[in-house]
């Protein structure tokens, strides 16, 4: 394992110039709030007060910034990965402000942007365990598609669970923490170091988004963070032979659990796979758990409260992949075994209904109050 000497400077600034940034967003919401609030009505949005979404643009340069100070190695790995990330990040950004983007146009500049990190990195997926798709990948073409396409159902997967305060930044720190550690654990310190640098800009906006909210990743922090997240995995896997690609999915893999296990239930129920509904795990959180326990609390906290519940099971595929990287077979195992549990903790929450409380002989209220189920971003 080779020694991990933390470029202090880059973390410090990187954290420290996304705070800044995320701050000064929320203190000029009057000048740009015609643009940039979020309104708060919709499907799925649950916070009651507009709030700016474009903290993506504080993560954004923050990145930037931190790159500047960064030892040369690091900053020839992460300066294409910026680059390539300009159309996910813009497309996202143009969505933020004014909500004239579609899904679609916004996951084909992340897919483009992952094809231009393949020109820019010469990385790519090719092979993933699977005999049949691996012989397939061993075609430059097909295997640059197939990586494309990953990377834009990554980053297309974080911007599904981006519902409540710290949920989406959180999960991504959690994801490339633990990407982070595989690196470090095979030997690669350079790699392990962007995953940490990239982890401590996101924290600076993570102190302003939980737990009170006064600022929201929006569509251009999500997939800008989505997309380094998958091309982050994407390097790992490349880069170390040893590493099998079901670590880094491990790493990813509640996010992805929810975005697949929505499309099969919207299938199941007849209904379009991108519709948008309020029928995610975070979304049933909130509406049966945290707002029937945690009603004393004022909304933005109670938003907050779903945060760690989805945390935890965030946590348990990504901790399974550090210590078992080069194992495919326990890693495989372990992928099954944690999207059981993504089911069985759906089902219960999905299974918990309100108590009723009768305040009149032939009228009877929930004991919470509903608020329009929606959230800050619709998908």
């Amino acid at each position: 394992m080779n020694n991990l000497a933390l470029p202090v400077d880059s973390f410090g600034i990187g954290f420290a110039a996304t705070l800044v940034c995320s701050l000064l967003l929320v203190w000029t919401k009057r000048w740009h709030g015609r643009y940039s609030l979020d309104a708060t009505h919709g499907v799925q949005k649950f916070h009651i007060t507009p709030t700016p979404r474009i903290g993506g643009a504080a993560i954004f340069a923050g990145l930037w910034l931190a790159l500047a100070l960064l030892p040369e190695p690091q900053q020839e790995l992460l300066f294409p990965v910026l680059v390539a990330g300009l159309p996910a990040f813009s497309f996202g950004l143009v969505e933020d402000l004014t909500r004239n983007v579609s899904v679609r146009a916004r996951l084909l500049a992340t897919m483009a942007s992952g094809v231009l990190c393949w020109w820019l990195t010469d990385a790519s997926l090719r092979h993933i365990g699977v005999g049949p798709l691996d012989a397939l990948l061993a075609w430059v073409p097909f295997s640059v598609l197939f990586t494309a396409f990953a990377v834009g159902g990554v980053a297309n997967a974080l911007n599904i669970i981006d519902g409540f305060n710290g949920l989406a930044s959180g999960t991504l720190m959690i994801s490339m923490g633990a990407l982070g550690l595989i690196a470090l654990g095979c030997g690669d310190a350079h790699l392990a170091q962007l995953c940490f640098l990239i982890c401590a800009v996101t924290a600076g906006f993570f102190l302003v988004n939980f737990p009170f909210g006064k600022l929201f990743l929006g569509d251009g922090g999500a997939y800008l963070l989505g997309f380094l997240l998958a091309w982050m995995s994407v390097m790992l896997v490349h880069r170390n032979p040893t590493v099998s690609p079901w670590a880094p999915f491990l790493a990813c893999a509640y996010p992805i659990f929810e975005t697949l296990f929505t499309i099969l239930r919207r299938l199941w129920c007849r209904h379009h796979p991108g519709m948008p509904d309020s029928r995610h795990l975070h979304s049933l959180i909130k509406t049966n758990i945290s707002s029937h326990y945690f009603r004393a609390l004022p909304a933005p906290l109670r938003n907050a409260s779903v945060s760690p519940f989805v945390w935890s099971v965030a946590a348990l595929p990504a901790l399974a992949s550090t210590g078992y990287f080069d194992t495919p077979v326990f890693l495989a195992w372990a992928a099954a075994a944690s999207f059981l549990v993504y089911c069985a903790a759906y089902a219960w929450v999905a299974s918990i209904k309100p108590r009723v409380v009768r305040v009149a002989p032939t009228v009877a209220v929930e004991e919470f109050d509903i608020k329009p189920l929606s959230r800050h971003a619709a998908r």
